[in-house]
């Protein structure tokens, strides 16, 4: 709910994933990842912020291998919330969208993440 150092969803290493179901079925058009400036971290690096990462789009929670809608790279000295249109352009309506964090900004123990929002036209 806010942004502030610390309050993230984390997770160990560098590789994750977040399974998402959104309220309605939804044509993806975007996604955007948030992190918190490297102007509020303590250590002064935001080197737990997701680097390389997919978003795939899914019929249902069951599904191993979803449609993949873009590959992406969060740049960990631009701005702290990015957006990044779909890639991969789908005839399909998702009603369920995955994250997959791929690699971080170097962190060694764990990988923050702070917002991650879907962006579409409803079907």
């Amino acid at each position: 709910p806010d942004m502030y150092p610390g309050n993230c969803w984390a997770f160990k290493g560098s590789l994750g994933y977040l399974v998402v179901r959104l309220s309605m079925k939804i044509y993806p058009t975007a996604f955007t990842l948030e992190h918190i400036p490297r102007t509020l971290s303590p250590s002064g690096n935001i080197s737990s912020a997701p680097k390389n990462f997919s978003v795939y789009g899914l019929d249902d929670e069951y599904q191993e291998e979803g449609k993949l809608l873009g590959q992406y790279v969060y740049d960990q000295g631009g701005e702290p919330l990015q957006m990044f249109p779909v890639m991969e352009k789908s005839e399909n309506a998702f009603q369920i969208v995955e994250l997959r964090i791929l690699s971080n900004w170097g962190h060694a123990e764990y990988t923050c993440l702070y917002r991650f929002r879907v962006h579409g036209k409803p079907a």
